[in-house]
C-alpha cells in the first residue's frame, strides 16, 4: 500500500488480519499520524508569530515552495511506482475515461455551485471561495489517497494528467459560466468574476504534477534498464516507499501552519464553510463509487475514479482566491478550509473502500 505493497489472499479474516500484523508502524497508525500532523500546524500557525508569513514569502509565481516541495516527495515514491507501458490499456478504458470527465468537469462543479447556495446563500464571499474549490479538480494529493486505498496506480496517473489539461483549459471560463453567468440567469444577484491566467493555471499543473510525474517516469525507466524489473520493483521501490507519507506528512504540517491562525479564530465561519464541504465530499465520493461498479469497473479503476472526483486542488484554490480577493478574504478562508476537511474525511474514506474492497469483488 506504502512503504509495504497490498498482499492479495484468498480472502479470509486471518489472511487479513496477517497482511495488517505485517505493515509498518507508520502504515498501521497512518490516521493518527495525520490527525497529529493537521494540530501541529495548527498549533504551529497560532502559537509560533510571524510563522506564516514567513512561510508564505517562501514563493516564486504564488507558488509557495515549501508545500511543492511536500508534496514533490510525496507524490515521486507513488509514480516511480507507476508500470508506464500499461497506460495504453487505461487510456482504451471508455468507461472511465468518459465517467472521469463527466464527474470531473460537469457534476463535481454542479454540486458544489448547489451547495454553496443551499448552504452559504447569506454570506457571498464565503459562497464564491467555496466555488472555486469545486472548479479546482484534485491533481495531486489524490494520488496518495488512490494508492492507499490500493486504487489503479496506472488510472490515477492518466486521471490526473487528463484533469490537468482541462484545468488549464476550462478553468477560467467555468469559473465565469459559474460565478457571473449563471447567477445572472437564475437571478441569484450580481456576479463576480475570476482574474486568474492560464499562464497561472499552466505553472501551478507544471509544478505539482508535472515535475513528480517526470521524476517518477524517469526513474523507472532507468531504473528498470539499469536493474531489470525484478529487483527494481523488489529492492528500489520499498526503500523509497515510506518517503510518500513522510511527505504527506510534512505537507500537512507546512499548509496548516501557513493557515492556523485564519482557521483558529473564526471557528464558526469554519463550521459553517465545512458542514458544505463534507456533504460534497460525502457526494461526490459515494456517488462516483456507485457510478464506477454501475458501468461495470473493477475494484481498483473504481476506487480511483472515486477519488480523483471527490478530491480537489487546494493550492490552485487558495492562491486563485488570494490572487483575485485578497489574503484577508472570505474567499481565501473558504480555500483554506477545503484541506482542512479535505485531509480527515479522505483518510476515513480511503478505511472504507478499503472495507468494500471484499464485498465489491465478492458482489
Amino acid at each position: 500500500m506504502t512503504s509495504t505493497e497490498p498482499v492479495t489472499t484468498g480472502g479470509g479474516d486471518t489472511e487479513e488480519a496477517g497482511v495488517v500484523a505485517r505493515l509498518s508502524t507508520l502504515d498501521r497508525f497512518l490516521a493518527v499520524w495525520i490527525l497529529l500532523a493537521m494540530a501541529l500546524g495548527l498549533g504551529l500557525g497560532r502559537l509560533v508569530p510571524g510563522l506564516g508569513d514567513v512561510l508564505a514569502a517562501v514563493e516564486i509565481g504564488g507558488i509557495s515552495l515549501p508545500i511543492a516541495l511536500g508534496l514533490l516527495v510525496m507524490m515521486y515514491p507513488v509514480l516511480a511506482k507507476v508500470r508506464y507501458d500499461r497506460l495504453d490499456a487505461v487510456t482504451g478504458d471508455r468507461r472511465l475515461m468518459v465517467s472521469s470527465l463527466v464527474v470531473n468537469w460537469v457534476a463535481g462543479p454542479a454540486v458544489m455551485f448547489a451547495l454553496a447556495w443551499i448552504f452559504l446563500a447569506d454570506l457571498p464571499e464565503y459562497r464564491t471561495g467555496l466555488i472555486i474549490v469545486g472548479l479546482a479538480r484534485c491533481i495531486a494529493m489524490v494520488i496518495i489517497w488512490n494508492d492507499l486505498a490500493c486504487g489503479d496506480r496506472e488510472a490515477a496517473a492518466v486521471l490526473v494528467a487528463l484533469n490537468s489539461v482541462f484545468q488549464v483549459l476550462a478553468f477560467g471560463l467555468l469559473g465565469w459560466f459559474y460565478l457571473d453567468l449563471l447567477p445572472g440567469w437564475l437571478g441569484l444577484g450580481e456576479g463576480q468574476a475570476l482574474d486568474i491566467s492560464m499562464v497561472k493555471i499552466a505553472a501551478n499543473v507544471l509544478v505539482f504534477l508535472g515535475i513528480p510525474l517526470l521524476a517518477g517516469f524517469l526513474t523507472r525507466r532507468l531504473g528498470e534498464r539499469r536493474l531489470g524489473r525484478e529487483r527494481y520493483e523488489s529492492g528500489f521501490l520499498p526503500k523509497i516507499g515510506p518517503w510518500a507519507l513522510y511527505g504527506l506528512l510534512f505537507t500537512i504540517v507546512i499548509l496548516f501552519a501557513l493557515q492556523g491562525r485564519t482557521i483558529t479564530s473564526q471557528p464558526l465561519d469554519v463550521a459553517r464553510i465545512a458542514l458544505p464541504l463534507l456533504v460534497y465530499f460525502a457526494l461526490m465520493w459515494f456517488g462516483t463509487f456507485a457510478l464506477g461498479k454501475a458501468v461495470g469497473l473493477p475494484y481498483d479503476r473504481t476506487a480511483t475514479l472515486a477519488f480523483t472526483a471527490a478530491g480537489n486542488n487546494f493550492e490552485l484554490a487558495i492562491a486563485v482566491a488570494i490572487a483575485t480577493f485578497g489574503v484577508t478574504s472570505g474567499q481565501a478562508l473558504s480555500g483554506v478550509v477545503g484541506p482542512l476537511i479535505e485531509v480527515p474525511v479522505l483518510v476515513a474514506l480511503v478505511y472504507v473502500s478499503l472495507a468494500w474492497r471484499r464485498k465489491f469483488t465478492a458482489g
